[in-house]
């Protein structure tokens, strides 16, 4: 008897087995649809994937401005770090934009303002911790004729508007709001409580989903702060559905890995990013940060669950469904920074539903979306242990065996810059000052074995996150290197906590080598991740040189190909995101250089998504702050990011190709 398909058979299958890929893959998460754009990602998974090639490599570089929206007067100064993707939805653009996070629609085709909104919260705003201008807004429609927009406030509230008239609902929170300081299960100062999102709110079926953020810094004030729970909201009357409570309370799953009632004091472990929906599941897809402190744990034994972990929950309920946890008692800052992405994925002949969340440790981890179960084994490591007095140590840490670190991760010395062999002796002569080592090397107190701190690398991917190809289960992130320097002291004026970190939590703590960054380039790139195999298909320099590295007086004469960009002395924004199209890997610049004309600006960048290789690039004045979008509309392809810079206001740029 034959077990088996008979062997002519057998000859067909790539054919076919290809023909049910692809019409399994397009059932899934597959981006936008109808040339809209219609939630923050470009659709609940958050796969920034635009199938539309009107706009391709031919043609790039042909692109001209069609329309652009400053935001000036948007507030009472103008604002220099627009991070907002639009959405657009029946021909009109709405995001948030200007110091005073104003809720914003406009005409998709010309950039006419058809109206704002503007909610005046007066000292409340004034004492937030979150006061940019926002990442965007959430968008519901009852599908007959009810559309509403859904922003968060600067003092953390959502807003529900009308998305035709921009007026407030009526029948929504208290007339239209919904104080968010309120029914969190906690005790929250109105004004000062310390918690806010710059975040888009996510609506899938009838519920909003809100994040929380706190003030970021390497010097908390306290061991004690507001708890970053999340919840979720009905989208017609702003009543909560339920509450996650990121910090386990007695009695729930979790709260054994606070030691000594830790649980009860301490704060932050919010989700700050964006987050994650499969709709046909039902599930909903936390990245949780770091707990107060970022560096320091000691006042919080345990592993803190769930902490720098990606959480499942039910859409309607709330209820867990499974959790990772990517850092153990997390002291290094590795908070979760970005929304995972959901990929249907073939791996070793199985499909799988799974979801793929990048971190700041240079890692993908990629899971089964129902299960939570790895994809590729995923292993507990032993790492060094440290020395610091009252801190908590996890003896291991979670690696996972696929794909490769897309980043750096630590610091070792053969990353250090070697230009010229004087520059590396130079540069190796600083870095004897600092401990370095592999990843989750842990910080030291400063003078500790006549070292001013640990150096590390902390930032893989940043908040904008990455995008997916659906057809091909490829994977496009951007990331810079970013140089930390942790050097924990005792501070009883700055703060309770028995440690903080004044090392440089704040870029690369001035190491430079003659005004150029310590570490060898690319200092920014981007990564192209199969997410079938668990492998790297590409990576590309993304970013040109700066200026100050292209003019260097040490380095004239020499071939220095491009680095890409970095944060602290190469002058960069984490803010860089990309945009997939049917051909297309489409990113801007995370900084400014001088073109060959003579202008200070930036380039948006066409890549060939198969192979990394530039087909073309168009001007802007500075750079981008927001991620990429794209949408067709009467039969035109347009492109919009938002631009921003040190002296150049906010504004958003929107490219389609000539014609009438």
């Amino acid at each position: 008897m034959s077990r088996g398909r008979p062997r002519r058979l057998l000859r067909l299958t790539p054919l076919i087995a290809f023909l049910a890929w692809s019409s399994t893959v397009l059932s899934g998460q597959s981006g936008t649809k109808n040339g809209e754009w219609r939630t923050w990602g470009g659709d609940l998974g958050v796969t920034r994937y635009a199938p539309l090639d009107q706009i391709n490599a031919s043609n790039f570089s042909n692109l001209e401005v069609a329309w652009r929206f400053k935001t000036d007067n948007l507030g009472r100064n103008a604002d220099f770090n627009l991070q907002a993707t639009p959405l657009m939805i029946n021909g009109v653009l709405y995001f948030t934009a200007g110091t005073a996070r104003n809720a914003v629609a406009v005409d998709a085709a010309t950039g006419q303002l058809l109206w704002m909104h503007r909610f005046d919260e007066g000292k409340r705003a004034e004492a937030s911790s979150r006061r940019l201008s926002g990442r965007g807004v959430g968008y519901w429609t009852d599908g007959q004729g009810d559309e509403r927009i859904f922003y968060v406030s600067i003092g953390y509230q959502l807003v529900g508007l009308d998305a035709k008239t921009g007026q407030p609902l009526r029948d929504f929170g208290r007339n239209g709001v919904v104080d968010l300081k309120q029914d969190n299960d906690q005790q929250l100062d109105l004004v000062t409580a310390d918690i806010g999102w710059n975040g888009a709110p996510v609506v899938a079926k009838n519920v909003v989903i809100v994040g929380a953020s706190h003030r970021a810094g390497s010097a908390p004030r306290s061991k004690e702060n507001a708890k970053g729970y999340i919840r979720g909201f009905d989208a017609r009357t702003g009543k909560r559905l339920w509450i996650f409570h990121t910090i386990p309370r007695p009695g729930e799953f979790g709260n054994d890995t606070w030691l000594d009632d830790s649980w009860s004091y301490t704060g932050h472990t919010g989700v700050w990013t964006q987050l994650t929906v499969d709709e046909e599941l039902g599930i909903a897809y936390l990245p949780v940060e770091i707990p107060t402190g970022d560096y320091f744990g000691g006042h919080r034994h345990g592993n803190n669950l769930f902490a720098e972990s990606l959480v499942a929950l039910d859409l309607q309920t709330g209820k867990r469904l499974w959790h990772f946890q990517f850092v153990h008692h997390p002291i290094w800052d590795y908070d979760v920074p970005c929304a995972p992405i959901l990929a249907d994925i073939r791996v070793d002949g199985k499909l799988i539903k799974a979801v793929a969340q990048p971190t700041k440790q240079g890692f993908v981890y990629v899971f089964d979306r129902q299960t939570g179960q790895p994809v590729w084994p995923i292993e507990e490591r032993p790492v060094e242990k440290g020395t610091l007095p009252t801190e908590w140590y996890s003896p291991t840490q979670p690696f996972p065996t696929k794909p490769p670190p897309f980043e750096r991760q630590g610091f070792m010395i053969d990353e250090v810059i070697d230009f010229t062999p004087e520059i590396k002796a130079e540069a190796l002569k600083i870095l004897a000052q600092y401990k370095t080592g592999p990843l989750f090397t842990p910080p030291i107190a400063r003078g500790e074995g006549g070292k001013i701190g640990t150096l590390y690398v902390p930032n893989g991917a940043n908040w904008p996150g990455g995008s997916l190809d659906p057809d091909t289960g490829i994977m496009y992130l951007y990331s810079h290197t970013l140089l930390r320097v942790l050097s924990m002291v005792n501070e009883p004026k700055r703060s309770d906590m028995n440690y903080i970190s004044v090392g440089g939590g704040d870029g690369s703590g001035g190491l430079t080598v003659q005004g150029l960054p310590i570490v060898k380039p690319p200092w920014g790139r981007i990564t192209a991740i199969d997410l079938n195999k668990g492998e790297i298909v590409w990576q590309i320099a993304h970013g040109e040189t700066p200026d100050n590295v292209r003019n260097h007086p040490a380095l004239k004469g020499l071939s220095i190909p491009r680095t890409g960009r970095t944060g602290g002395a190469g002058g960069s924004s984490g803010g860089v995101g990309t945009l997939v199209t049917k051909t297309l890997v489409i990113a801007g610049e995370g900084g400014v250089f001088t073109t060959p004309s003579g202008q200070r600006g930036a380039m948006l960048r066409a890549y060939d998504k198969a192979t990394g290789k530039e087909v073309g690039q168009v001007y802007t004045p500075g750079a981008q702050t927001g991620g990429p979008m794209s949408y067709m509309l009467n039969g035109r392809q347009y492109l919009v990011v938002a631009v921003s810079g040190a002296v150049l206001p906010s504004e958003l740029m929107a490219f389609r190709l000539p014609g009438k």
